[in-house]
């Protein structure tokens, strides 16, 4: 049966099922070139060897040739290029493998001026009887597809990229990133000044002429066109469009096509000049808002080669700049909290070190990274009596504004009680019997309002510079180092102690005899103890680090710091080192006296050689008085042995020590009293007194202050005492009587 060549239908004859099929063919010929012609995809067919067979107008116009141009040539003939031949090579492998490819492209075509999105679709034509006869090429334009998957990619991405730090400056810088090229070639972050500054953002309509400080900024080119550098302020008009979005609270989409553009900015020429010069052509500022306070704006600008700014990019600028404004919102409430929680620590550390003999002492505080906030660790160095000083590291579980109250909290209890002279083991008795009424108090206030697990950690060390003892405790603390003139590093072995607020739990001191010259090092555990390592490394590395100590602890504190401490640390860090000093044996007198009233002139007389043979006779008289009470005490009230000791230092120390532990009490004698005034005149004669309890009793004290002595001849309004070392008749200084009657008493010899 004879066809028509064109149209493949019987030319006459056939069964009537022929003649209606070829009828149907023949009407079904018109719309089927008009699929072709009107697809929305722009169609090419090629043969085996990719000449072109049949191109559609869309394909033409997209290329801006005509189909003679096209038809009957290769592809690469047609449309030469490194795309093209890209192209040509995916339509070999589909006539090889009679598979299709599928595949997408951003790129600029000739019959247009801006890259557009493109999906690509190549699949071959077969025969009746499977075999691959042409190629055929579709290629659809899917440019609002590919930015919406990409606006919804960019939205996702947000999420995670924004906030990743509680720092404001990272954040600003986190959103210009995000954003930089996909939605803008330039972006700019801007925050009002109160957001960097001291002051405090308020809620409400932001003033029509506003100053702000450049936060971030960038440039997809790596060039950023900008007047501002960063860090820097900038006073902006009523008209810029930064200004215009902070005071309406909108987003502001803007650029040349906007007639009032250019005055918005004429007043500066900086910007007007890195607009034209960068080619910047669309502008789009969105205010950052968050909780109803403005913190500053996000401005987003696009140069010559993109299109300008659409509904749709103002939705999603919008919906970043939102995100970014909660975590800027964050990370300046973080950044205050830890900015007052840092001053309320450094406050409540030492500021200074109190002048002293026993030990040379240096010291450092390093809070922990930005994330982790403030922490409770502390030192502390208490001067005693007797010469003797304490030093002290403590750590409060947890971080933050309570962790720091409690810190200082707990340092004035230690402080507290070490002017009562307690054991360490004592004293940290004490001390945790008050931190477990913090956690009862906390408990009392309810949830939210404390930290509810409080707890610390302490060590306790007390130095005498006289017998070079050293006593230690520790409540769940870490053993301290001690790094001997000979260079020798070793970890004290101090009896290990549940942390303090456990209660009901002993505490145990050691007490050690120190060479002169050692170094002590009191640390925390966020100097030996990371994430990344346990606490046994850390202290290795610290035994290492203190095999190079130096002349100066500063630089010791230094060395220490630099090999021992993590790079990003995650808890604070408290470091105390103290170098340890004797005192010369011409320093301090002592005498062990009998348990005989008689013996109180010979103690007087003997005091009174010391001083002169320490040239400070002008301390004499207050001396003898002082003396005469607490040896005259000691053998009336106490038991034996009976020690009286003379300490030179700083200041003038006398002790006398019992085998009593029953203290003395200061109390006010009425008018017809025959005693109890003599520790009252101890009290107004000398700096501070005090009693301490020892292994065998205790020791009663009195310092002087060696800067000012009263005269030798008496004190005003008590007339004059005369000598002194003649009263050896008595066996208690108050058997003086009433003090109202000393004026009239005249020469007690």
């Amino acid at each position: 049966m004879a066809l028509d060549t064109h149209t493949n239908t019987p030319l006459g004859g056939g069964t009537g099922a022929e003649r209606r099929a070829a009828a149907r063919s023949a009407r079904s010929a018109p719309i089927t070139e008009w699929a072709f012609d009107q697809s929305p995809f722009a169609v090419a067919v090629h043969d085996t060897d990719l000449v072109c067979l049949r191109v559609n107008d869309r394909m033409c116009r997209m290329f801006e040739m005509t189909e003679d141009q096209i038809r009957g040539r290769r592809l690469t003939e047609a449309l030469p290029g490194p795309q093209f031949e890209a192209l040509a090579r995916y339509m070999r492998q589909v006539l090889d493998t009679g598979e299709p490819v599928q595949r997408e492209t951003y790129r600029k075509v000739p019959g247009e001026e801006l890259e557009r999105a493109w999906s690509v679709t190549i699949a071959p034509l077969k025969d009746e009887h499977g075999r691959t006869c042409a190629v055929w090429v579709g290629v659809l334009d899917i440019t609002e597809q590919y930015r919406a998957r990409q606006r919804l990619a960019l939205v996702n991405e947000a999420s995670t990229a924004i906030g990743s730090t509680l720092d404001v400056t990272k954040t600003a810088r986190e959103l210009v990133d995000v954003v930089l090229p996909r939605l803008a070639d330039v972006a700019i972050v801007d925050l009002l000044d109160s957001m960097t500054g001291e002051g405090e953002p308020r809620p409400g309509p932001v003033p029509a002429t506003v100053v702000m400080r450049r936060a971030a900024h960038g440039s997809a080119g790596g060039d950023v066109p900008s007047a501002v550098r960063l860090g820097d302020i900038d006073h902006y008009p009523e008209s810029f469009p930064s200004v215009r979005a902070l005071t309406s609270g909108e987003p502001v989409l803007t650029g040349f096509g906007d007639p009032g553009f250019l005055p918005s900015i004429e007043g500066n020429p900086d910007r007007i000049g890195a607009v034209v010069e960068h080619g910047l052509h669309s502008f789009l500022s969105v205010p950052i808002r968050a909780r109803g306070i403005t913190l500053g704006v996000a401005t987003f600008l696009r140069g010559r080669d993109r299109e300008a700014f659409e509904p749709d990019d103002v939705l999603i600028a919008e919906e970043l700049t939102a995100r970014a404004a909660v975590c800027l919102d964050n990370a300046r409430r973080y950044s205050r909290e830890r900015a007052t929680a840092l001053a309320l620590q450094r406050s409540l550390l030492p500021q200074r070190f109190p002048e002293q003999s026993a030990v040379e002492v240096a010291g450092r505080y390093l809070p922990a990274s930005a994330h982790n906030g403030v922490g409770g660790d502390w030192f502390d160095v208490i001067p005693l009596s007797g010469s003797r000083v304490a030093l002290v590291v403590g750590d409060v579980v947890g971080h933050g504004l309570y962790a720091s109250a409690a810190m200082g909290r707990l340092r004035t209890a230690v402080r507290t009680l070490a002017d009562i002279d307690l054991p360490p083991d004592e004293l940290l008795t004490h001390l945790d019997d008050l931190v477990g009424r913090f956690a009862s108090e906390a408990d009392a206030t309810g949830p939210g309002e404390q930290d509810p697990d409080l707890g610390a950690t302490c060590l306790y060390a007390v130095y005498d510079p006289v017998s070079r003892m050293c006593s230690i405790a520790r409540a769940g603390h870490c053993p301290p180092a001690l790094v001997t003139p000979d260079g020798t590093v070793d970890f004290v072995d101090v009896p290990a102690s549940p942390p303090l607020g456990l209660g009901g739990l002993p505490f145990e001191s050691v007490d050690m005899e120190i060479p002169v010259g050692s170094t002590l090092v009191l640390y925390t555990d966020g100097l030996v103890q990371s994430r990344g390592n346990d606490i046994d490394a850390g202290l290795q590395r610290l035994r290492r680090a203190l095999t190079r100590t130096s002349a100066s602890l500063e630089t010791t504190c230094e060395n220490i710091l630099g090999s021992v401490m993590p790079d990003r640390p995650v808890d604070d860090a408290a470091l105390l080192v103290a170098r340890t000093r004797v005192l010369k044996a011409d320093q301090v007198a002592t005498w062990d006296l009998p348990a005989d009233p008689a013996v109180v002139a010979d103690a007087r007389r003997k005091v009174t050689e010391q001083l002169s043979e320490w040239g400070i006779g002008d301390a004499a008289f207050v001396t003898e008085l002082v003396v005469s009470e607490l040896v005259t005490n000691a053998i009336r009230h106490a038991e034996g042995p009976i020690r009286l000791r003379l300490i030179l230092d700083r200041t003038l120390t006398c002790e006398v020590s019992d085998g009593s532990e029953t203290a003395p009490h200061l109390r006010r004698a009425r008018v017809f009293d025959e005693g109890g005034r003599g520790l009252l005149l101890v009290a107004q004669l000398t700096q501070g007194w005090g009693t301490r309890h020892t292994a065998n009793g205790k020791t009663i004290w009195a310092e002087q202050s060696l800067l000012a002595q009263g005269p030798p001849g008496g004190l005003p309004g008590f007339g004059d005492f005369g000598d002194i070392d003649d009263i050896d008749d008595i066996d208690d200084i108050d058997d003086l009587g009433d003090l109202g009657d000393l004026g009239d008493l005249g020469d007690l010899g």
